[in-house]
């Protein structure tokens, strides 16, 4: 089978700018829709927390305590029953232990901006997220530089 049509973890997935390179490539739009294998719709923001969750081999009620969310917020986000601003994604993000990359998908499944390095907060968030900082320790590197904290 060929390679670019398995399905791929979501931490996996091909890249946009790789998926631009083939379309602007290819010699109609069918072709190019033939070849990729793009989902019909976008992916919810609930079904990639859960999808984090399960790859990751975390729970629910460990992730959102680990977020410092509010029990029953947290569960309704991740049935997609309540809308998450962007800086609660970030506290999941930091819960889950996502990548950057990661991050800035949920981010776009929330509806929200990815993280923007010309962005100061943004910067320090996304240099955290690249060391692996916890919750608490982007909070204190972000009150510490004078920039307004995640939670």
């Amino acid at each position: 089978m060929d390679e670019r049509n398995q399905e791929a973890p979501a931490s996996q997935e091909r890249l946009t700018e790789e998926l631009l390179n083939e379309l602007l490539a290819a010699p109609s739009p069918e072709a190019f829709l033939d070849e990729a294998d793009l989902p019909d719709h976008a992916r919810t923001l609930s079904a990639y927390l859960n999808q984090l969750l399960e790859e990751k081999g975390l729970t629910r009620v460990h992730v959102v305590r680990e977020a410092n969310l509010n029990e029953t917020f947290g569960y309704q986000i991740f049935t997609g029953q309540r809308h998450a601003s962007r800086n609660k994604v970030l506290q999941l993000a930091f819960a889950l232990g996502c990548t950057l990359r990661e991050t800035n998908r949920l981010l776009q499944a929330a509806g929200v901006n990815q993280l923007y390095c010309k962005d100061r907060r943004d910067a320090i968030i996304i240099f955290c997220l690249d060391k692996g900082s916890s919750l608490r320790s982007v909070n204190e590197e972000l009150y510490r530089l004078g920039e307004d904290t995640v939670c």
